[in-house]
């Protein structure tokens, strides 16, 4: 029997150790070929770049791991300062003629786009051209697409030109039907983050800060459209009442595209502006391959000055804190390395975030004013840099936001869930016992008591002043007058300049430029945080799926869509929530 054992255990050790083999050999082959991948970019003489933005944008991308490269793990996105700088090294690159733009699928936010936009019109002032293809231009697509020298649309193809809207669900029948509800304590009346879990219909403030936020956004559209189309904003509104560019016809009368093709001919449209034969070969490369082309060539300036770039985005929650979340750990980490790091001179902040956790936002302000007393803050905004977000930027030397940025949202909330009616409907009871009198001053099993409530009030609105007094502080204001434009209110980047919270309408380069005038430096380098590191368990999160590469993230969206995705991600986060919120007061996605 023993003999049988030991037999049983060598061919057990044997399969295992053949197993370990065959992982670490393709292990092995998946890095180096990762390693190797950016040697073999080559861009030819009279190329093309296409531009395809079927990725999810996200401010900054941390770079992957050799062992996430290798196999396709971590998140399909690409970073908008890999996209921008690309574009920017595209325009002096004499092997790059133009850009084609291939936009079926904008996966990127509304501050996002216009950065991206603004590259794009630097490209052309450099003498090259810009052409652009759909088979479909949704609103914020036409819009990164208007900056073309020529615009072609499928002859079966659609466009989406009809004025920006937004929609908000009310919950408070279904939780007087199940029983089920949240127990909601707020300050700031456009604080609507929690309104459709007090009423059935739109409260007038939050109908007036959503459209207000609209008209600003859509006006800002407008004016870039008209400007690069030759159309004026009365135009414009026409043919969005109206639904003149509904199909390829009406849009090419109206002046919004210049042609109706198919693909095959849009390509023949490159080959004449460059002058090829019908049986020349086009030269195309992928945005994908020109990000790791251009940061090859793209060497480091020599200067030893140094400007820190540090990115918040995503939601601020308590704890450690990585790419796709906010929190106060890896941050004091990042501000801690900067301020001993001599060379750095300056520090921007690009902040893309609707806040969240607030003693997590005033935890990330105390460190970053630690860090302001011995090196210069700007502060750029992306796509949202509101509540929580505004609370960690409000006090830099300088905050500087793109026109459609959302911002302000100076506010907080909280929300209890409860489920004493849905308890007593089934035949639940619950009984508690404690030590003290207020020991079990909660259960989700029992109505809230008017005594817990207002101890909950209580920190709501201590939290509150706290809020206005740190944005008092940094934008030298009254209280009195933050709280004019704060409780919990919206605002783009354009109206935010004008009533105190923002300095001036720019993108992270201006940032970085006035960095530098603070910091009295000229020339400089940029350096990236925070500096994210992962264990083996981190990097293979995602690698109990179907096939290799593929993230559970990426099969469920698939199957459901990206927008009941984006509503699961929403409810998710929603359930994570805890303690009181700096947040904003509602999740909008323009089209």
């Amino acid at each position: 029997m023993k003999f049988l054992r030991n037999v049983l255990a060598v061919v057990i050790g044997f399969f295992i150790a053949i197993g370990i083999l065959f992982v670490l050999f393709f292990l092995f082959v998946g890095i180096a070929s990762a390693l190797g991948e950016s040697d073999t970019v080559n861009v030819e003489e009279g190329s093309i770049l296409k531009l395809n933005l079927n990725k999810m944008v996200k401010d900054h991308t941390p770079k992957k791991d050799p062992i996430q490269e290798a196999f396709g793990l971590g998140d399909p996105t690409v970073g908008l300062d890999q996209l921008v700088s690309s574009i920017d090294h595209a325009a002096t690159d004499d092997n790059i003629k133009g850009i084609s733009i291939r936009d079926n699928n904008m996966l990127a936010g509304m501050a996002q786009t216009e950065a991206i936009r603004d590259a794009l019109l630097r490209f052309k002032e450099s003498g090259k051209f810009i052409y652009s293809y759909a088979n479909y231009y949704s609103q914020k697509g036409y819009y990164l697409n208007s900056v073309a020298d020529s615009i072609f649309l499928n002859p079966v193809g659609t466009m989406d030109f009809r004025g920006l809207a937004a929609e908000v669900m009310y919950y408070k029948d279904f939780q007087e039907k199940t029983g089920l509800k949240m127990e909601v304590i707020r300050h700031g009346k456009y604080k609507s983050a929690v309104e459709p879990y007090l009423d059935n219909k739109m409260s007038d403030a939050n109908r007036e800060q959503i459209s207000e936020l609209l008209e600003s956004v859509w006006a800002n559209l407008l004016e870039n459209i008209g400007e690069s189309r030759g159309l004026s904003t009365e135009a414009l509104n026409l043919i969005a009442d109206s639904l003149r560019a509904r199909t390829p016809e009406l849009a090419l009368k109206h002046k919004l595209i210049d042609g109706i093709i198919y693909s095959d001919a849009y390509q023949d449209v490159f080959k004449n502006t460059l002058g090829l034969s019908d049986d020349d070969d086009l030269n195309v490369v992928e945005i994908e391959d020109y990000i790791k082309y251009a940061k090859l060539n793209n060497k480091p300036k020599k200067v030893e000055d140094k400007v820190a770039i540090v990115y918040a985005q995503g939601e601020i929650l308590y704890g450690k804190g990585n790419e796709n979340y906010i929190a106060q750990g890896i941050f004091r980490e990042a501000f801690h390395k900067i301020a001993e790091d001599e060379d750095i001179k300056a520090v921007v902040l690009r902040v893309d975030s609707p806040g969240g956790n607030a003693l997590t936002s005033e935890l990330i302000l105390h460190d970053l004013e630690e860090l302001n007393k011995e090196k210069p803050v700007v502060v750029s905004m992306g796509d949202v840099a509101a509540s929580g977000g505004y609370y960690i930027a409000c006090q830099a030397d300088r905050i500087i936001a793109e026109p459609n940025t959302i911002t302000g949202s100076i506010g907080v909330f909280g929300t209890i869930p409860n489920a004493a009616g849905l308890a007593e409907k089934i035949g639940i009871n619950a009984e508690q016992v404690g030590t003290n009198a207020q020991s079990d001053a909660y259960s989700f099993f029992e109505p809230m008591s008017p005594e817990f409530r207002a101890f909950v009030k209580e920190g709501i609105e201590e939290t509150y002043d706290i809020f206005l007094d740190r944005v008092a502080k940094g934008r030298n204001m009254t209280v009195a007058e933050v709280d004019s434009v704060a409780q919990g209110r919206v605002w783009t980047g354009s109206d935010a300049v004008k009533i105190g919270l923002v300095d001036e309408l720019g993108g992270l380069d201006l940032a970085m430029e006035r960095a530098a005038e603070l910091a009295e430096i000229e020339e400089y380098k940029t350096v990236s945080y925070p500096k994210y590191k992962k264990d083996l368990k981190e990097m293979f999160e995602g690698f109990g799926t179907i096939t290799l590469g593929t993230s559970k993230e990426s099969i469920i969206r698939e199957e459901i869509g990206d927008q009941a995705y984006e509503v699961l991600q929403q409810w998710k986060k929603f359930s994570a929530q805890k303690g009181i919120q700096a947040r904003l007061p509602f999740e909008i996605n323009i089209h």
